[in-house]
């Protein structure tokens, strides 16, 4: 996957708006004021963070070699993973899609 493709599928999302953190040196895409997904590089890899239940992200790090703490972002809810990797296209789609609930679901809070 690229980081074009999935940036494109973001900003698909009702309300989707982007911004560059010039400090962080990444993309940010926020629905409704608030942050799911945040494109940058690691390790000169193509990176997304994306947000989740501890839970979710627990499982995640345990599972995949891909997907592990974010550097910049509360690490107990920010997963950051490879979109050249070997999480399937589908299976980051769905994780995208996951971000958005739980960052409008927490909106507020």
């Amino acid at each position: 996957m690229t980081t074009s493709e999935l940036l494109s599928y973001c900003m698909a999302k009702p309300g989707a708006e982007q911004q560059e953190h010039e400090a962080l040196q990444a993309t940010q895409v926020q629905a409704d004021g608030v942050l799911f997904a945040m494109f940058h590089q690691v390790n000169d890899r193509p990176a997304v963070s994306l947000k989740s239940t501890p839970a979710l992200a627990d499982l995640l790090r345990e599972e995949h070699e891909d997907v592990f703490p974010s550097q910049q972002l509360n690490k107990s809810h920010w997963s950051t993973l490879f979109l050249d990797g070997t999480l399937k296209d589908s299976q980051i789609y769905y994780l995208v899609d996951a971000s958005l609930q739980q960052a409008l679901a927490t909106k507020g809070h």
